[in-house]
């Protein structure tokens, strides 16, 4: 039910909970003052809505409606960072550690999106990534051309215009009037000239959802490659990279994934990556980069080619904490419900005679429904004086669902939404 655009469902992998500290060692788990980790899960089991919502504590106080910006907190991430600095206080330099936290955080999301875990670079950002991949793609005469639409995030429209300009190619550009792209024009610009497409799962803006599947197979049908900015839907979605056929896919951690910022990931199909030479790089994009060999610019065979330096590692505690729990959750058994409480919300502010800018088919939408207004900080402070916590953006305030998310949470929104309304309402009055 509505996963078209997340490339299919599948049975979640369960990795399980961060691994216990050594003595005196570092891990994402446990009680920081006691040194003790809480147990890992059976495998096979998973969490249900209401005992992932346990995990977060200041959801008893809050509505945490703003994934779209950045995730609620979750015990296990508060406990991944004091373990983090238990690690450097006891041990000073444990770079062995941190590694191993770097790569299990790496496999935590290759096993997510049901990528390999070669295919899988860890960057800083996914503006990162997205450069990594325009930056070194091949380009052939009869090929320069690049297709991109209104929906992209900022960050990376400026990337592709920047590599556009600087590799000669040409932006196909979809426009996205009211913050919706018409499919068969979308479809209709992909040709035998174009080389890559960039689409996102989500639309950071409104929530839309692009129809990608059917972006990835016209561009198979012209020998296109195709680029998925998964952002605003990996963590919450089902997503498959298999099923969805995609060359490129980016996620960073800080959203749906429940991390910090300072760590994306990178999806790069295992048959395109010895295509790319990126020219930005660093010794982490060697094999081996403890050779310590100025003079050789050897690339890695795997995806590791599109890393660049030493990576961010109190990022990659949260975000292996957070992939943990999103490990979890059976996101295809999820979904539904999901759906139903972004609808309820849909409905209740429709009743309040809000404007939407979010697609009213829940089949169009993820887990955001967006309200226009002429005062998106002041509603976004006034709900969040009320314990209401949302995402401003343009003159738009996002509600952004998280499978954490309750019917409670939708009321006070809803709640929030009519008293500003009213406030409003009659401070014009008095005007």
């Amino acid at each position: 039910m509505g996963t078209r655009a997340g490339g299919g469902c599948r049975p979640r992998r369960r990795v399980g909970r961060p691994a216990a500290p050594a003595e005196g060692g570092a891990a994402t788990g446990g009680n920081p003052s006691s040194g003790a980790a809480r147990a890992a899960p059976e495998e096979g089991e998973g969490l249900d809505a209401q005992a992932f919502r346990r995990e977060f504590p200041a959801l008893s106080e809050m509505a945490h409606l703003a994934s779209c910006s950045q995730g609620a907190l979750s015990q296990r991430v508060t406990e991944a960072h004091a373990a983090f600095l238990t690690s450097w206080r006891r041990r000073g330099a444990p770079w062995d550690e941190w590694t191993a936290v770097v790569e299990r955080a790496r496999r935590r999301f290759a096993g997510l999106v049901g990528a390999g875990e070669d295919e899988v670079a860890v960057v800083s950002c996914a503006s990162e990534g997205a450069h990594q991949v325009a930056s070194s793609l091949p380009l052939e005469d009869g090929r320069r051309t690049w297709v991109v639409t209104d929906l992209e995030f900022p960050s990376i429209a400026h990337v592709w215009r920047a590599q556009a300009e600087a590799r000669g190619v040409r932006l196909r550009r979809v426009p996205a009037p009211g913050g919706s792209v018409d499919p068969d024009r979308l479809l209709a610009a992909i040709g035998p000239d174009v080389a890559l497409v960039s689409v996102p799962l989500v639309a950071y803006a409104n929530g839309l959802r692009p129809p990608v599947a059917e972006v990835v197979a016209r561009a198979r049908a012209v020998g296109a490659r195709v680029f998925v900015d998964a952002y605003q839907g990996v963590g919450v979605l089902p997503v498959d990279v298999r099923r969805l056929g995609c060359d490129y896919l980016v996620a960073g951690a800080l959203k749906y994934l429940l991390g910090a910022p300072g760590i994306a990931f990178l999806y790069v199909r295992r048959e395109v990556v010895s295509d790319h030479r990126p020219s930005h790089t660093g010794w982490f994009g060697r094999r081996d980069p403890f050779a310590f060999d100025p003079d050789t610019l050897d690339y890695a065979p795997d995806a590791r080619r599109f890393e660049i330096g030493t990576p961010a590692v109190p990022a990659a505690y949260a975000a292996d904490a957070g992939l943990s729990l999103v490990a979890e959750l059976d996101l295809a058994a999820l979904w539904p419900r999901l759906e139903g409480l972004a609808q309820d919300l849909q409905e209740r502010l429709l009743a309040l005679g809000a404007r939407l800018a979010s697609p009213l088919d829940p089949a169009r939408r993820g887990p955001q429904v967006t309200v226009r207004t002429d005062h998106p900080q002041e509603l976004a402070a006034f709900l969040a004086a009320r314990g209401v916590i949302a995402s401003p953006r343009g003159r738009a305030v996002r509600f952004a669902l998280h499978h954490h998310t309750d019917l409670a949470d939708v009321e006070r929104a809803a709640a929030g939404v009519a008293a500003f309304a009213a406030a409003t309402a009659l401070e014009e009055g008095r005007g």
